[in-house]
């Protein structure tokens, strides 16, 4: 393969991810923003102000021989065109998540890649959040003994952005939006095949699409999962809890305040006394005793994974293999579909996934 000590990387799309993405390449070694071309003047302008060369349509962009990568940031609806256009003009390909807003779209870019022969690659951000690293290292050292119930949140009260989000047409809502990311985490938390789903989406603010959703989903191996995200909460949940044979863990929120309480194999298990529990006794809710458990805080992930520009670098240049695969991908979108699936059913869908 071609090797460059520097690749040309124009942004499609320069909202706010597709800006942010500038601020984040312009910190690594092997990517340089060459360009940037978008639909609305005022972004353009902000373009030309950070120095990138802007053009005025995206075959202006196709047709520039010094054009070795084109980023899609762009509304969810249009990823699929354009990753195309873009395949077939012999550049390499990042997109925004999601990536396309049905399965099937994917597995045609995907073919389009394979027969170009150009990478392909989505910006699945979120693999690197270091919350999401620090339960899946406390579920692979068995921390809390075997994990059984994983629930994992996200919430806010801000509602939907004010934007395309909105939109049907545009691939909208909080399940495409958010659930993308939180079930890409979740399947990358045990090798099992997915058993059964169900899924309620939320429709309290007067949009087209769902502001929230909370699904269920059952593993073959056992493992439970909560998943749920909210845009009316103004109270929030913890962003993670875990519940293991022998303890339990809680994350409360992206700052990774939390804490991880579990038995202690040195003392023999102590028989709970009676508490008041409203106009009751309970020993079945009683609170373990103080020796009985060992109590600690959350520890940092040992293990960061390469960072994706330069994992995509690497990639192009066939020293590495994609921190982010097309197919883990389109296991989301199936899962996604399913769950719209199974909302629009109100039941129970057993399918493996």
């Amino acid at each position: 393969m071609e090797t460059k000590s520097a690749y040309n990387l124009v942004i499609v799309g320069y909202g706010g991810m597709g800006s942010y993405h500038g601020q984040l390449i312009e910190k690594t070694d092997r990517l340089n923003v060459f360009g940037v071309f978008d639909t609305a003047d005022y972004r353009m302008e902000l373009a030309k102000g950070k120095g990138y060369e802007t053009y005025d349509s995206m075959q202006a962009v196709l047709s520039d021989e010094n054009v070795d990568i084109v980023l899609i940031a762009t509304p969810n609806d249009v990823h699929k065109d354009l990753a195309i256009e873009a395949l077939r003009a012999g550049k390499h390909v990042i997109c925004e998540k999601p990536v396309t807003i049905y399965s099937a779209d994917l597995l045609d870019i995907m073919k389009v890649a394979e027969e170009t022969g150009r990478v392909f690659m989505v910006h699945q951000n979120r693999r690197w959040d270091e919350d999401f690293l620090i339960v899946r290292e406390l579920i692979q050292k068995h921390t809390i003994g075997d994990v059984f119930h994983v629930e994992s949140r996200v919430q806010g009260a801000n509602g939907i952005p004010g934007d395309w989000r909105q939109l049907k047409a545009y691939g909208g809502g909080m399940l495409l939006d958010w659930g993308v990311h939180l079930l890409d985490q979740l399947l990358l938390l045990t090798d099992s095949k997915i058993d059964s789903v169900s899924a309620h989406l939320s429709t309290i603010l007067d949009t087209e699409v769902d502001d929230g959703f909370t699904a269920f989903i059952r593993f073959k191996d056992g493992l439970t999962a909560l998943v749920e995200v909210g845009t009316t909460n103004y109270i929030k949940l913890p962003r993670w809890y875990v519940k293991g044979s022998e303890g339990t863990a809680v994350i409360r929120d992206w700052d990774l305040s939390g804490e991880v309480v579990r038995s202690n194999p040195n003392v023999e298990k102590v028989e709970p006394k009676p508490i008041q529990a409203g106009r009751g006794l309970t020993k079945t809710m009683a609170p373990p005793s103080e020796e009985s458990t060992i109590r600690g805080p959350i520890e940092r992930a040992e293990k960061i994974p390469e960072e994706f520009y330069n994992n995509f670098v690497a990639v192009l240049e066939g020293t590495a293999k994609p921190a982010v695969p097309n197919t883990e991908v389109h296991r989301v979108l199936v899962l996604i579909e399913t769950l719209f699936e199974a909302a629009e059913q109100n039941q129970v869908i057993h399918r493996e996934i």
